[in-house]
């Protein structure tokens, strides 16, 4: 990624935040905010980038809203109720400009709106990817993404959804949703999109930075971070590759101690909750050798935080690497997850482990029918021939 760029990869989401609360309308914020990075972009590489980018941009932006807003006739009556424009770009001083991106967050992950257009929306008004890189990302045509983030937008405008932070007694669930947003992103970057998982690092590190005593904030970064950092090890070409088996030296270890760093500030912030928990689990993963019967201990108490069925199959999944696989098979057969793909892959390896092949390689083949990436595939294949 060229400097410029990153510049604007950093800058989107504040200046699109801007320009939502001066405006109080996302269409005309995007087109303005777009139309901002367009003039930088013709203009930076040959008169050079301002010292303060963020500011040009936002004063960029808004000042064209305005000229747009005054050549719309239909909007004439309304224009003495806007500001003039700012002074010059270059006179503009940016501590006036207030950070507003933490309300665009709350905006996009507003419970009113359906899941997939929170994320969708999430990655495109603060991570400032392109609808196109969204459709590639969650492998859907870019029509189709389009038609989310217009559903998205078209909801928040009908629906009158206050471009704003909740208020305290709000909080907490509200909060609860945007890091599920986050992590979200995050699992479809872990499966394979790459760039995907560092794009929710990156959200995750700026909402970290504008809720700085929030623990699970600081906890589902840390989580990101330590799991990010064994992305290079996962994979052997097309193959995937288990705990186990990979390569230590493939691990960001720099990365992980990030990680690490981030995990002691949640618990400094008193964090003990569900997303603190998994960091502890990713970052126990890390150590050699690895504490399992600790680790099936924290997923019995990550059992108790959620209630998911899911963190039940990997509460079972540690029970066996403890040397439990009888214990961890029981556990599973009375889950109902039939659906899942990991539920028949992990029945699959604890079977296997019973020398109980016939069942296993059952398990296996309907795991693989459900299936969705070719590492997994490949790997489930694999053991088929194996069994």
């Amino acid at each position: 990624m060229s400097a410029l760029e990153e510049v604007f990869r950093e800058e989107w989401g504040r200046v699109l935040a801007a320009l939502v609360g001066y405006l109080g309308d996302f269409d005309k914020a995007e087109d303005a905010t777009q139309e901002a990075f367009t003039i930088a972009a013709e203009r930076w590489p040959t008169s050079g980038m301002p010292d303060r980018p963020g500011a040009w941009l936002v004063t960029t932006a808004r000042n064209r809203a305005i000229d747009r807003i005054r050549r719309e006739r239909t909007l004439a009556e309304k224009i003495h109720l806007l500001p003039a424009p700012e002074a010059a770009v270059d006179e503009f001083d940016d501590t006036l400009i207030k950070d507003e991106r933490l309300e665009l967050i709350f905006t996009c992950c507003h419970p009113a709106l359906p899941p997939e257009g929170q994320v969708a929306l999430t990655l495109r008004a603060l991570g400032g990817l392109e609808t196109a890189e969204i459709a590639r990302a969650f492998v859907v045509s870019e029509e189709t993404m389009k038609r989310r983030l217009s559903r998205a937008k078209a909801k928040i405008k009908a629906t009158g959804i206050p471009f704003a932070v909740p208020g305290a007694h709000l909080l907490p669930d509200r909060l609860d949703a945007v890091l599920a947003v986050l992590y979200l992103i995050y699992n479809e970057g872990y499966r394979g999109r790459v760039d995907l998982g560092a794009e929710a690092i990156r959200l995750g590190r700026v909402l970290c930075g504008l809720m700085p005593d929030e623990p699970e904030a600081h906890g589902l970064l840390a989580l990101m971070m330590i799991h990010h950092a064994r992305r290079d090890a996962r994979f052997a070409g097309e193959d995937l590759v288990l705990l186990d088996d990979q390569d230590r030296s493939l691990w960001d270890m720099r990365q992980i101690a990030a990680g690490r760093a981030v995990l002691d500030r949640a618990f400094a912030l008193g964090g003990r909750g569900a997303y603190v928990v998994q960091a502890v689990i990713a970052s126990m993963q890390t150590r050699q050798p690895v504490d399992w019967p600790r680790i099936a201990a924290l997923y019995r108490l990550l059992v108790a935080l959620t209630g998911s069925p899911v963190v039940e199959l990997n509460h079972a999944a540690a029970l066996a690497q403890a040397g439990h696989p009888d214990a961890a098979l029981r556990a599973v057969d009375g889950l109902d997850l039939d659906g899942y793909l990991y539920y028949h892959s992990t029945r699959g390896e604890l079977l296997r482990r019973l020398g109980r092949t016939d069942e296993a390689r059952a398990a296996y083949r309907r795991a693989a029918e459900l299936a969705t990436s070719t590492p997994e595939r490949r790997f489930l294949n694999r053991r088929l021939e194996e069994s």
